[in-house]
């Protein structure tokens, strides 16, 4: 019922930029927070960075400064800006959904981010 549907991701080298999104759909009854998390091989899932509903937000601190999170909330999509990428940004990035309701969390199928040297 509910989709999360991810897009943006793919090769770029060092210093460029990606914009990934993620579009919400089958939440009826509104969502509390939307963000991206990265999972890299061998490591596990870690946050990237998160909005909540009143738009506050939130960056692992090894990204803060680099990437920027919004929200449409009209639409339910958040996407990230990544600038100035470093190899180390290589991990395949996942969006996640937290409802409100029933706190409900919901996760995207993953795109791929590889930062070249």
């Amino acid at each position: 019922q509910v989709q999360l549907v991810e897009s943006g991701g793919g090769l770029v080298q060092a210093g460029g930029s990606l914009r990934l999104s993620c579009a919400a759909s089958g939440i009826i009854f509104g969502i509390k927070s939307m963000g991206w998390y990265r999972q890299a091989p061998g490591k596990q899932r870690e946050l990237v960075a998160v909005i909540t509903s009143d738009s506050s937000t939130n960056y692992a601190d090894s990204v803060r400064g680099r990437f920027t999170i919004s929200r449409d909330n009209g639409r339910n999509t958040v996407s990230v800006q990544m600038n100035s990428l470093k190899p180390e940004d290589t991990a395949v990035y996942y969006c996640n959904v937290v409802a409100h309701l029933s706190n409900a969390n919901y996760w995207g199928q993953g795109t791929q981010v590889t930062v070249s040297s």
